[in-house]
């Protein structure tokens, strides 16, 4: 069977054991379905990990939207979160990587927030929405760790170098202006002035200059892209959009919303540009709307769907 297809019986007994009367026969027929395979077992994880980490969304959103929300509606909230969470797990859990650590970190933000820190060594940091940061500083180098989002570094002159861990690798800049945003399972960086090598969990290396970016993860590096400045206009609050698929759109906003925000699998390939605040995030639906054909969809305030118009 297509993973497609698992996923999605996936999802509906999410909505099945999370709605229906507990009793033997309906334990007993889930525990038929997921022993069919590898593969039925597989599936089961990750909807169970979409509907635990909804629930540990910051401030107990996941738990209060799931509370209030009853019957019909919330079979169709579940299947809802299975459908979209199983096919675009990044596009909303935004503090899956750690959670607790990002709540200890030394500097965090919260969704939607952002804030400048000038460390002891000149170096300046800023963190983006939902992110968090420890920094370790001793007499042989300057080490900061990124545990969840994205920091745009600026990095002083020092003796020590300068180093950034990831969950998949190093990276150390040369007197350089960069960016680093942990994604799911990889992190990207873009480099703006300077120059930053990558080092990878399996020893691979690269070196990345002024105006270039990079996917990587613990195992590979993706080839060199364009990197624009423009890019980090989030630090002045907007986000600046160049023939963006909405699919993408969407998921760079839901990084500054609580809860929810997803589109339509048949309109996820409209075509998106325009400059749209991130710090009211209602008024950049309502540019989009102004535009495109769509109509919004509010299951609850922190639900919202963008689905075809009509």
């Amino acid at each position: 069977m297509p993973r497609n297809e698992l996923l999605k019986e996936a999802a509906d007994w999410l909505v099945r054991l999370q709605s229906e009367e507990k009793s033997p026969a309906l334990a007993a027929e889930f525990e038929r379905w997921r022993g069919r395979s590898p593969e039925h077992a597989a599936a089961w994880r990750s909807a169970e990990s979409v509907l635990q980490s909804f629930r540990q969304l910051p401030g107990g959103i996941g738990r209060q939207a799931l509370s209030r929300i009853r019957g019909n509606g919330r079979r169709r909230f579940l299947r809802g979160l299975g459908a979209v969470g199983l096919a675009a797990p990044g596009a909303w859990l935004l503090w899956r990587h750690r959670p607790w650590d990002a709540w200890q970190a030394d500097y965090r933000t919260a969704v939607g927030e952002r804030q400048t820190v000038h460390l002891a060594d000149g170096s300046r940091l800023t963190l983006n929405t939902a992110s968090a940061v420890d920094v370790l500083f001793g007499d042989r180098e300057r080490r900061l760790r990124l545990v969840a989002g994205e920091v745009l570094i600026a990095t002083a002159g020092d003796p020590r170098p300068f180093v950034v861990q990831t969950g998949e690798g190093e990276l150390r800049p040369i007197g350089t202006r960069f960016s680093v945003r942990q994604l799911p399972d990889a992190t990207r960086l873009a480099v703006y002035a300077g120059a930053v090598e990558i080092a990878a969990g399996n020893g691979a290396r690269q070196v990345l200059h002024a105006g270039e970016q990079a996917v990587f993860d613990a195992r590979r590096i993706g080839a060199a892209q364009p990197a624009d400045d423009s890019d980090t206009l989030w630090r002045e609050g907007m986000l600046v959009a160049r023939d963006m698929r909405l699919a993408d759109w969407v998921e760079e906003i839901a990084r500054y919303r609580q809860g929810v925000l997803r589109c339509h699998p048949a309109v996820a390939e409209l075509r998106v540009s325009g400059a749209f605040p991130l710090d009211d995030t209602d008024a950049s639906l309502d540019l989009l709307l102004r535009t495109r054909p769509l109509a919004m969809h509010r299951m609850t305030r922190y639900w919202v769907s963008l689905e075809p118009r009509g």
